[in-house]
């Protein structure tokens, strides 16, 4: 694998020819490949098999009350899935502004990435020796995967700026979603068989979503390859004191925020994409758990919903992207914000033992979901000052790709507070209506002209 020789002088970094058309177009197809490496991980482990297998592991180690005993602590054994995703969030903060603010200082995000990718799907394939009652150990392998993602997406995503022209990114942003949708329902269709036909592969039940959960990491690893060898390193140009050692991960973030508050409107969209991705990423994270333990549904049905999902998130991406070209992206996802609450809305109605209505479901949520993760990110791409992608994208990433942390813990907190999922559910709603009006607030052209980027004709 080779990386560009990165300047880190302390002087001026020579300047770089522009990649031309062709070039571009390699990278932006390598870019890709790490959605399609990756997505596997989100849509195989957090959004099907590890929310109810880890609470089956809790309920095996569960007291007479219904409790378990992390560290000492009396938590639900429901709620132990939804603590597990937002600690992970926790670490993911701590180390999140320092690999971005390390990124940008150097310009060396490839070695970064790697480091995050393979340490991510190490942990993946070793939830294959997870089982009975080692509740403690599939929460830690969770919180190494789940934090691992989140700082590999910082890396990831903060190439799109340097990767695709302004009017490109668009498009750019919703392939990249496509292809991981596309990894995701290949690989689901492929565990959807040995979960449902294990006896005929000769491996139990419990044996078949352990090597569904390893098929994972092994993928993630995999065609990690790709991007790794088809970006490259760009050098940068820093006085001295941009290589001073970095602080502790909080003083990162709080230092990468302090610069955000001379881009209001930037930090304005943040806010908002915080708060309604964090629905989103609940959603996400959570919806296995709710169809299982409230709606009464076999694991089969929950896989095929969320391999519905899969596919109408390819069709859903692609077609909010066209939307994008026409309206706007604001517009575009405002639009869907309005189609998440309707749709959380029609998830609290359900009845239980209902497959059919839950499909009708999943495909509300495949066709909203690649499309507004997908223009958010383009969105956002827009608003970042030269030189600071992979520290903003550090603050971005702090609610995406099932990292999200207020969302899960209002969901575990409510289902400790009321023992209902459904209740549960249908407190998301607040991210939805909350995220919405604030997006709407943010004049999104005058911030990307604040951000001093050039103006796409719609934004």
């Amino acid at each position: 694998m080779s990386a560009e020789t990165t300047d880190t002088s302390t002087g001026p970094a020579p300047a770089e020819r522009p990649p031309s058309a062709a070039e571009r177009l390699r990278e932006q197809r390598g870019w890709y490949f790490y959605d399609f490496a990756c997505s596997v991980y989100s849509s195989t482990v957090l959004t099907v098999f590890i929310g109810p297998y880890l609470q089956s592991m809790a309920e095996a180690a569960e007291d007479a009350r219904g409790y378990v005993h992390p560290l000492g602590i009396p938590v639900r054994s429901g709620s132990f899935f939804p603590y597990a995703v937002s600690i992970s969030v926790i670490v993911a903060v701590l180390a999140m502004p320092l690999v971005g603010a390390a990124a940008d200082r150097t310009g060396r995000k490839k070695p970064l990435l790697a480091a995050a990718a393979y340490t991510g799907a190490a942990a993946t394939t070793a939830m294959f020796f997870l089982g009975g009652d080692r509740y403690l150990l599939g929460g830690l392998l969770l919180i190494v995967a789940n934090a691992s993602m989140a700082v590999s997406m910082v890396l990831y995503n903060s190439y799109l700026p340097q990767i695709a022209e302004p009017d490109e990114r668009d498009t750019v942003s919703s392939r990249g979603w496509a292809f991981g949708y596309t990894a995701g329902a290949f690989v689901l269709i492929l565990n959807l068989a040995l979960f449902q036909s294990h006896d005929s592969f000769g491996v139990s039940k419990d044996a078949a979503v352990r090597i569904c959960l390893a098929s994972a990491g092994l993928w993630w690893g995999a065609f990690a390859i790709i991007p790794l060898r088809r970006l490259r390193d760009r050098a940068v140009a820093r006085d001295a004191a941009a290589h001073a050692p970095a602080g502790s991960g909080w003083k990162q973030l709080v230092a990468t925020l302090k610069d955000m508050r001379r881009h209001p409107l930037t930090l304005s969209f943040l806010l908002a994409y915080l708060v309604y991705n964090d629905g989103i990423q609940t959603v996400i994270s959570q919806a296995s758990v709710y169809g299982k333990a409230e709606l009464k549904l076999e694991e089969s049905t929950l896989i095929t919903a969320v391999l519905l999902v899969q596919v109408l998130a390819v069709v859903g991406a692609v077609a909010m992207g066209r939307l994008a070209r026409s309206f706007g992206a604001k517009r575009t996802i405002l639009g869907s914000l309005v189609a998440w609450t309707l749709t959380l809305a029609a998830g609290f109605f359900l009845p239980a033992g209902a497959p059919v209505a839950f499909f009708i479901l999943a495909s509300m949520i495949g066709l909203v979901l690649g499309g507004s993760q997908a223009l958010s990110r383009s969105l956002f791409s827009h608003l970042v000052p030269a030189g600071k992608e992979a520290e903003y994208f550090s603050a971005y990433e702090m609610s995406d790709r099932g990292v999200s942390w207020v969302g899960p813990l209002v969901f575990g907190l409510t289902y400790q507070l009321t023992g209902s999922y459904r209740d549960a559910i249908i407190s998301l709603v607040v991210f939805f209506a909350l995220g919405f009006v604030l997006l709407a607030r943010v004049p999104v052209r005058r911030a990307v002209e604040a951000a001093g980027n050039p103006v796409p004709v719609r934004v």
